[in-house]
């Protein structure tokens, strides 16, 4: 994630001459070790989901909060961070952006509940909202124009790296110490950062000039309110059984009346802090669809994969992070891949390429069963991640390719957030389709489990003979051989509801690559610089 370019107040009155006085790698390795913290952050606690909700008495839906909170926080304030930086700075931004992450880690640790854990998550999403698109400017301004790209090159490997150790790294922390260490380990890596940050990064002249405009205080306060109601609503509504409770409605009108009073604010406001008519350009309209889409089976895959391994087929943390680790080595590969076709193809069929491969991969996975290997997981996973280097970089590409550089900074915001909000809503989604899911198949599976079928007639002999040669008396065994059949039943109703889940991503991806050809064509030559994860 990042902003793209700086904005057009910054670009007109930058000097040409200006540099840093420090020596620029080591301007990168400090933005570079707030920048792998925060995108570690995002992965990291996803193998620990089960851990902390066993340790802290939640439900595993309740524990997906720890997920989603953080995304929203973090949606929250990106297109806040251009704002903040011209009134402040963005040397003081950042610093104060590791303080507020590292404080929130330490919060995290100790939490000794669910709602407090939750609320240290938003304050960690807050500050890491701010150090991503931070660190991509400070990059660009530190380096002389011809070492752009290469600085570019390590922004984009650290962020790649991040997610390709977070799952295993957070796996092997959960057993062999304490889910808590996965949020303890960012302690010393933020005080390290906001060291190195405080020595060597420095603010360009043209950022210290005051900022004129006034921040659309009205606007953001109801983007907040709308996010957060939405979120609540989403995580909550399985539990409270959706539009059957009354604060559940009531949410809902909240959620609906601050999205449209932030639509209208943001429309008639002089100084909005979104521009929203910028979404009437077709290609970044088209992208940020597919954007939100893309979150969506990205996240929700990304949540779903963990539960699968841990709670029905009974892997430690580690080994579930290694299984979901592949993902990452694809995105590398791909991204060298593409690196080199991006000038040379078209970027719809690069899409459409990328959209089939994800679909592909996902397919993969909706046929898995309780008997299946680790190279079972991990292929998909190694498959799926190839496909998002097809996917991100010709996505962020049109999407952004044929606007002014002057919109730019505006569009990254949202086109960010968007990113985030699909993600959160797909966390939400497939938790919410798992547990109903689950309830359905369960009930079909035991209209079909009678006295008189043959199979369970045999199956609940079987077991009472085993449990019988035991030592267990007649009845007990009778009774255990009941408690076993249901547990099984139970399982194949899990099964069947994560694979229904699975094809439903599988769809969302296929059905993106008719919305590639949406996309107008990017001269090569005008395309402005742009980053992303």
């Amino acid at each position: 994630m990042g902003t793209l370019s700086n904005t057009p107040q910054e670009t007109q009155s930058q000097p040409a001459e200006w540099s840093p006085s420090g020596n620029p790698w080591m301007i990168a390795v400090s933005v570079m070790i707030a920048t792998f913290m925060t995108v570690l952050d995002s992965s990291v606690a996803n193998v620990a989901l089960p851990h902390i909700a066993g340790n802290l008495s939640a439900s595993t839906d309740e524990s997906t909060w720890v997920l989603t909170s953080y995304l929203v926080s973090n949606a929250i304030m990106l297109p806040a961070t251009a704002w903040i930086t011209r009134r402040i700075g963005r040397k003081r931004l950042l610093m104060i952006s590791i303080v507020v992450f590292t404080g929130a880690s330490l919060l995290c640790g100790i939490a000794i509940n669910m709602p407090m854990l939750i609320v240290a998550r938003i304050l960690q999403g807050a500050g890491g909202g701010g150090m991503q698109p931070l660190a991509q400017s400070i990059l660009l301004e530190s380096f002389p124009p011809k070492q752009q790209g290469t600085a570019m090159a390590v922004y984009g490997v650290g962020i790649v790296v991040a997610p390709v150790i977070g799952p295993t790294l957070g796996g092997w922390i959960t057993d062999s110490y304490s889910w808590r260490w996965i949020f303890y380990i960012n302690l010393p890596m933020g005080v390290l950062a906001l060291f190195m940050a405080n020595m060597f990064i420095e603010d360009p002249p043209y950022i210290k000039q005051a900022f004129l405009g006034a921040i659309d205080y009205l606007g953001f306060g109801m983007m907040a309110v709308w996010l957060g109601t939405l979120q609540l609503l989403l995580d909550k509504g399985q539990e409270a059984d959706w539009f059957g409770a009354t604060w559940i409605r009531w949410t809902a009108v909240i959620s609906l009346i601050a999205l449209i009073g932030f639509i209208v604010r943001e429309f008639t406001s002089r100084d909005p802090i979104v521009q929203l008519r910028i979404l009437a350009n077709r290609n970044f309209g088209t992208g940020t669809l597919i954007n939100v889409t893309y979150g969506f089976v990205l996240y929700g895959l990304t949540a779903l994969l963990p539960l699968f391994l841990q709670t029905l087929m009974g892997y430690p943390a580690l080994d579930s992070g290694l299984a979901v680790s592949p993902r990452g080595i694809g995105s590398i590969v791909s991204m060298m891949v593409v690196g080199w076709l991006v000038n040379r193809v078209d970027g719809r069929l690069l899409l459409a390429c990328g959209f089939g491969i994800m679909g592909y991969s996902i397919y993969l996975l909706s046929h898995i069963n309780l008997g299946i290997s680790m190279a079972s997981v991990a292929l998909p996973n190694l498959i799926n991640g190839f496909a998002g280097g097809f996917i991100f970089v010709p996505l962020t590409t049109m999407t952004m390719g044929r606007l002014r550089k002057e919109e730019i900074g505006n569009a990254a915001g949202i086109y960010n957030l968007m990113r985030n909000i699909g993600g959160s809503v797909g966390i939400a989604s497939v938790t919410t389709f798992l547990e109903r899911g689950s309830q359905t198949h369960q009930g079909y599976l035991a209209a079909n489990v009678t006295a008189g079928t043959p199979a369970v007639v045999a199956m609940l002999n079987g077991l009472q003979a085993k449990f019988s040669s035991g030592g267990t008396d007649p009845y007990g065994a009778h009774q255990k051989a009941l408690g076993t059949l249901y547990a099984n039943l139970q399982q194949q109703a899990s099964l069947l509801a994560y694979g229904d889940n699975f094809r439903l991503l599988g769809f969302l991806s296929l059905l993106c690559i008719p919305l590639a050809l949406f996309f107008r064509r990017v001269r090569k030559h005008g395309r402005p610089e742009i980053t992303g994860e």
